[in-house]
C-alpha cells in the first residue's frame, strides 16, 4: 500500500472491516521494522482520555530507530467533532515525519477537514459489500492471499455456512486453503468437510429429530452445538438456512414432477437421503418458506443485538413441532 501520504482516515460503520484495513495500513507504514523499532514507531491513542495536545505533539515527535511517527486514533467520530479547529490547522500543515491514521464511523465530504484531507492524505473507504458481491469477494481473496481457485458454487456454500460477516469469510478461506493443502482449487468437498459437516449435519440431526416428534432430543442435540462449537453462534443460522433452502428448492423441483434422482444430483444431497426426503413429506412449501423467512427474521435481529442465537433457535426448533410441523 502506498504510504506516500501523512494523513490516512478509514471510515466505516462495519467495526471489523475497519479494523482489517487499518491493520494492512500499519503493516505497510511498520513493514520491516523490528520489534523495538515498532513499539518507538507507534502510538496508539486512547480516546477516551487523550488531548488532541497529546496527539499533535506525538506527531511532531522525532522519530527515533526508525524515519516516521506513526499516531493512531481509533474510533475517532467524537475526538474530531470536539478538536477540528485544531485538527483544521493541523492539516494545513501536517509534520513531514508524522504519519497520522484515524478510523471512524463516517467522514462528511463538505466539511473543511474533508476537503483540506484530499490534498495531504487520503480517505479509505470500507463498506460492507453486498451479499451478491461476497462470492466474488471470496474467490479472488482465495486467489491473491492463497493463490487457489476458488468456484462460485463453493463461494456461495462458503457464504451459505459461515454467515455474510467478510471478515470471517476471510478466516475461514484462511483455514480452509491449509486444509487444501496442496490442491490448486478449494472445493466443495473441502468445505462440507471442514465447516459444513458438524454444522450442517448437526442442524440436520436436529430438524430430524424434531419432525420425528423427539422434541426434548432435539433440544438436547442443539445445545450440544453451542456447547461443543464456540463459533455456533455466528454460523448457526446459516446452517438451518442451507438445510431449508436446499428443502425449498427439492420440494418445489417435486411438485413439478423432478425425480428425486435428479433431485439429488442437482442440490448435492449424497448423504442421509432417506431422512431428507421424509422430511419433505411431512411439510408443504409454504411451511418451508415461513421457517425461511424466520431464520431471516432471526438473523437481522441477532445482528442487531436484539436476541442471542442459542436462544432464537431453540425458540425456532420448538415452534417447528407446535406450529410448522404438522
Amino acid at each position: 500500500m502506498d504510504m506516500r501520504k501523512l494523513i490516512y482516515v478509514i471510515a466505516g460503520k462495519e467495526t471489523s472491516l475497519v479494523n482489517a484495513e487499518c491493520e494492512k495500513l500499519l503493516d505497510s507504514a511498520l513493514g520491516g521494522l523490528e520489534p523495538k523499532q515498532r513499539v518507538t514507531a507507534l502510538f496508539t491513542a486512547d480516546t477516551a482520555g487523550v488531548s488532541v495536545s497529546e496527539v499533535l505533539d506525538e506527531l511532531r515527535t522525532a522519530p527515533f530507530l526508525t524515519d516516521k511517527r506513526v499516531v493512531l486514533v481509533k474510533n475517532a467520530d467524537d475526538f474530531i467533532s470536539n478538536n477540528r479547529s485544531l485538527l483544521e490547522k493541523y492539516f494545513d500543515n501536517p509534520c513531514p515525519t508524522g504519519i497520522l491514521i484515524v478510523t471512524v464511523s463516517s467522514w462528511p465530504s463538505q466539511t473543511k477537514l474533508a476537503k483540506k484531507l484530499s490534498k495531504v492524505g487520503k480517505l479509505i473507504s470500507v463498506a460492507a459489500p453486498k451479499p451478491w458481491q461476497l462470492p466474488r469477494r471470496l474467490i479472488d481473496y482465495a486467489r491473491d492471499a492463497h493463490s487457489k481457485k476458488l468456484s462460485e458454487d463453493t463461494a456461495a456454500l462458503l457464504v451459505e455456512l459461515v454467515g455474510d460477516e467478510l471478515t470471517r469469510l476471510y478466516g475461514e478461506i484462511d483455514k480452509l486453503a491449509i486444509f487444501a493443502c496442496e490442491d490448486k482449487a478449494i472445493t466443495i468437498s473441502h468445505v462440507e468437510s471442514l465447516i459444513g459437516h458438524n454444522r450442517v449435519f448437526g442442524a440436520f440431526a436436529v430438524i430430524d429429530a424434531v419432525i420425528a416428534g423427539k422434541t426434548a432430543q432435539a433440544i438436547a442435540r442443539l445445545r450440544n452445538m453451542f456447547a461443543e462449537d464456540k463459533t455456533a453462534q455466528f454460523s448457526i443460522v446459516g446452517a438451518f438456512a442451507f438445510h431449508f433452502r436446499r428443502m425449498f428448492s427439492a420440494k418445489a423441483m417435486l411438485e413439478k414432477g423432478a425425480w428425486t434422482g435428479d433431485i439429488v444430483k442437482k442440490l448435492r444431497i449424497w448423504s442421509n437421503k432417506d431422512s431428507f426426503f421424509a422430511q419433505l413429506r411431512k411439510m408443504s412449501l409454504k411451511q418451508i418458506g415461513s421457517i425461511l423467512q424466520q431464520l431471516a427474521d432471526i438473523d437481522f435481529k441477532i445482528k442487531t443485538g436484539q436476541t442471542k442465537a442459542n436462544v432464537a433457535i431453540e425458540q425456532l426448533v420448538l415452534n417447528l413441532h407446535t406450529d410448522a410441523i404438522v
